[in-house]
């Protein structure tokens, strides 16, 4: 028998078993995009990962979340946020167009579901940017999304990070930071939890885009279908 013939026909047995426990590996071959809630505190450093991710070449697409709140500083729309008035926000909300939406600190924010379905349809992983509170409807209503709560090493260093933004008042520091107690009390709800040394920041760049490679090699988290 010329050598190779068996797994040359084994290679090419088109029989239903063999074809049906190949078919199984198809979706980690080629796996899904993920659909990525990056979540955390006010001024933990959600945006420096992100950006840290992007300086590396990890491949994602950043879905731009909507608010009705007036850019700051520095902010682009479009890039930062998506800014509108207050009453096409709420258009929005009537419309069912909103994958989510929250109000915290006072603020309207929510993310589009054309702009998710922009992203998966990509091929490349969706990460959101959310609060607390938006994280918590993306895991209520799609199981399937990757969740990871970025943490401050200290409340004494998350207080000078909100504080060196120089955005708030006095006043509205101290809400923040009461804000912040109750969102770091509900860490245990997401998958996984990277903690942001001051200092630190390739640290935990490394550590959300390994969660992502580990992600894609899971058995058991299945597509998004928005």
């Amino acid at each position: 028998m010329q050598k190779g013939t068996v797994l040359n026909d084994w290679a090419l047995d088109e029989s239903d078993r063999v074809t049906r426990v190949f078919a199984s590996l198809e979706r980690f071959v080629s796996p899904p995009p993920l659909m990525v809630v990056l979540s955390g505190p006010a001024g933990v450093g959600k945006d420096s990962v992100l950006g840290g991710l992007r300086e590396r070449g990890v491949p994602f697409h950043f879905v731009v979340t909507t608010t009705a709140r007036d850019p700051r500083p520095g902010e682009v729309d479009g890039v930062d946020y998506h800014f509108v008035t207050p009453e096409a926000f709420e258009r929005l909300v009537r419309e069912g167009a909103l994958l989510e939406h929250a109000l915290p600190y006072g603020q309207q924010k929510g993310v589009t579901k054309a702009e998710v379905r922009r992203a998966l349809s990509s091929g490349l992983d969706a990460i959101m940017r959310l609060d607390v509170q938006g994280a918590a409807s993306i895991r209520r209503d799609y199981p399937q999304a990757v969740s990871i709560f970025l943490a401050p090493p200290s409340r004494e260093a998350l207080a000078r990070r909100l504080r060196d933004r120089g955005y708030d008042s006095e006043e509205q520091l101290q809400e923040r930071l009461q804000a912040c107690l109750g969102e770091i009390d509900r860490v245990a709800e997401f998958d996984y939890v990277v903690v942001n040394h001051e200092d630190r920041l390739d640290e935990a760049v490394d550590q959300v885009a390994a969660i992502l490679v580990a992600e894609h090699c899971r058995t058991s988290r299945g597509a998004v279908d928005l």
